[in-house]
């Protein structure tokens, strides 16, 4: 069973991201406050669960939690200010659609950028730790595979239905035979030169 929170003084609201080291597509981040006495046996991280089971826990989540919200940087967005600081932008835009404001931010991962001076933590893989992150991730995963699979309908030849977005073999050799689309990260190295070595 995931911990509850970080602290019980402060609104908190857990955060984790999805997309970040896709090639193509947004990075999406979501943020999640429960009440004090949610707890949930099977809620967890994103990744140790399978696609029905997380739309499953979606729904939980989106019916139990006080707030959640989610939000997207766009890969145009995504090269101009790099992945990095476009994870953080993504967390604060969801924190900003909080209809119950944060008080204290609880963060997966080891950075980041502070937010309306609120205090915050970073735990190391948090999003098996603690149900609020796990929450997070779950969001952040489904709404991006979501819009991923709304994408693919019109650039099938990139196989984004099965990976959306990330660097499989199939997907670099997509793009080398046909180019990056308008939603492929310009800044990222979408195409391997070593890739003919792997095949």
């Amino acid at each position: 069973m995931l911990l509850s929170s970080f602290q019980n003084q402060l609104i908190e609201a857990g955060c984790d991201e999805a997309g970040r080291g896709c090639l193509a597509g947004p990075v999406f981040a979501a943020a999640v406050v429960f009440g004090p006495e949610f707890r949930h046996e099977i809620l967890n991280d994103s990744k140790k669960l399978n696609a029905a089971q997380r739309y499953v826990l979606r729904e939980i989540i989106e019916q139990e939690a006080i707030a959640f919200a989610v939000a997207q940087v766009e890969a145009e967005e995504i090269d101009r200010i790099n992945i990095l600081n476009a994870s953080f932008l993504a967390m604060h835009r969801a924190l900003d659609k909080l209809t119950t404001r944060a008080e204290f931010v609880l963060i997966d991962g080891n950075r980041f950028r502070p937010y309306q001076n609120l205090p915050f933590e970073c735990i190391v893989k948090g999003d098996g730790k603690y149900l609020s992150i796990a929450a997070a991730s779950i969001l952040a995963k489904t709404y991006r595979d979501d819009y991923m699979d709304r994408l693919a309908l019109d650039f099938p030849q990139y196989d984004w239905l099965c990976n959306k977005g990330y660097p499989t073999v199939k997907h670099r050799k997509a793009i080398l035979e046909y180019g990056i689309s308008p939603h492929h990260r310009k800044s990222f190295r979408v195409s391997d030169p070593q890739l003919m070595l792997a095949l």
